[in-house]
């Protein structure tokens, strides 16, 4: 798949923002993510551990980074990276050579990865701390072993007297902000994801099939130069749009139904984030059109307060207060229950179960989900409210991708069709 070149000032940067979080005296070492078996002699595609492509740009397997911070705080980065040979260039293809590391990283000192034990070993003993990396993403499922968890275990019985520190909670610190290419590059996925919408627009009818759609999307994605979907797609028509994370995408589309589709390029690693939700048949009903305003009030609301200062915890608050007027507004709550509801399980977690919003960039869920932390310019979350109705088979969900300024929060996704009549007079061209 296409992958367009990032500047390697990018991860120079990145790694210069991690040095300066590092105590005198200190290596780092991060490694790339395995590559893991399907069944029989089969292997599941690649996929980069992120951390490691935000100080590196490095997107191959085999990829460990070591950063030293002497205790007068000067500072030597290696890179190791795989040896390749023209059995593997045969079978596998390319892979990097030295100096393609070294321009892709803006890391001078570049060894195979044979290099790699030898040069920790010459280099932790002038090191009182070793930062390990692990994935504490508070969503993350680590059931299965990484290069990274593997090495903290043979690490720490080769060097039992260092003193331990973690990496993540630096990377999260630091990942939560983008920069100007960052937004670029997230930025270009948005616009990527627009114009595949806008492709559904035009070919959604009755009887067309999830997978259908799902592959149109797909197909403008790749001649668009992305590098695909940036998760599971989410095709979920009637009664399955009440159903949160539906990747079966295996029903036929049937007239007056609702369809949900969740969906979001990923660009040279980067991300985007977008759900609509459209009529089948090109125009919806009385009552689909009033509950899909209301959520589209409520996202509108949502955004006004991504904004310096908020933190996750009192803006989703504030988003279910906007929701439970929006609820009560189209007959789903009354009034006078939710006065007496139990403040800990407000009624209209009923029809909007998910939280409004979360960080986006190299990973859809991305870095910085602590709840008490401000808001900063260059953080970039989602906002997505939606409400569920399963005996209606209405469940609609809107999903734009938001940058936080100085001043106004910036929707990165303002010039993709979401008004209800935009979304009518596309569909009956």
């Amino acid at each position: 798949m296409y992958c367009a070149t990032i500047d390697s000032s990018l991860f120079s940067e990145n790694r210069k923002r991690l040095v300066a979080q590092l105590k005198p005296g200190s290596i780092a070492v991060l490694h790339s993510n395995h590559i893991y078996p399907s069944n029989a002699d089969a292997l599941l595609p690649f996929v980069q551990q992120t951390d490691l492509f935000y100080l590196t740009g490095i997107a191959q397997e085999e990829t460990t980074l070591l950063i030293y911070k002497n205790s007068k705080s000067e500072v030597k980065e290696y890179l190791f990276i795989k040896k390749t040979s023209p059995e593997i260039a045969v079978w596998e293809g390319h892979k990097y050579t030295k100096e393609e590391a070294k321009k892709l990283s803006g890391i001078e000192l570049i060894y195979w990865q044979d290099d790699f034990k030898s040069v920790l070993s010459n280099t932790v003993v002038y090191a009182d701390y070793i930062y390990l990396n692990t994935n504490e993403h508070r969503r993350a499922v680590a059931d299965l072993p990484t290069r990274d968890s593997h090495f903290i275990e043979w690490c720490q019985s080769h060097y039992p007297l260092h003193k331990y520190e973690r990496l993540a909670p630096v990377l999260h610190q630091l990942r939560a902000i983008k920069n100007a290419t960052e937004v670029a590059l997230i930025q270009q996925a948005c616009n990527i994801t627009g114009k595949a919408f806008e492709r559904i627009l035009k070919f959604v009818r009755p009887d067309v099939w999830e997978f259908e759609i799902e592959a149109e999307i797909y197909y403008s994605f790749l001649v668009q130069k992305s590098q695909g979907p940036g998760y599971q797609n989410i095709i979920a028509s009637g009664a399955n749009s009440c159903v949160l994370h539906y990747v079966a995408n295996n029903q036929q589309c049937q007239e007056g139904d609702l369809l949900l589709l969740d969906f979001g390029a990923k660009y040279t690693h980067y991300n985007a984030d977008m759900t609509r939700t459209i009529p089948v048949s090109g125009k919806f009903t009385k009552r689909q059109r009033q509950v899909y305003q209301a959520v589209l009030n409520v996202q509108k609301e949502a955004i006004k307060l991504l904004k310096v200062g908020n933190t996750l915890e009192a803006y989703h608050t504030e988003v279910g207060k906007i929701m439970e007027s929006q609820l009560i507004e189209i007959g789903l709550l009354k009034k006078h229950e939710v006065k007496k509801q139990n403040p800990k399980q407000p009624l209209y977690r009923k029809y909007f179960m998910h939280g409004t919003s979360h960080h986006l960039g190299l990973d859809v869920h991305d870095y910085g989900q602590d709840d008490s932390r401000k808001f900063e310019a260059g953080m970039v979350f989602t906002c997505e409210p939606g409400i569920y109705i399963p005996e209606e088979a209405i469940g609609i969900r809107l999903e734009n991708d938001i940058l936080i300024t100085e001043n106004e929060p910036k929707d990165l996704m303002a010039h993709i069709p979401i008004e209800p009549d935009q979304i009518q007079e596309i569909m009956q061209k």
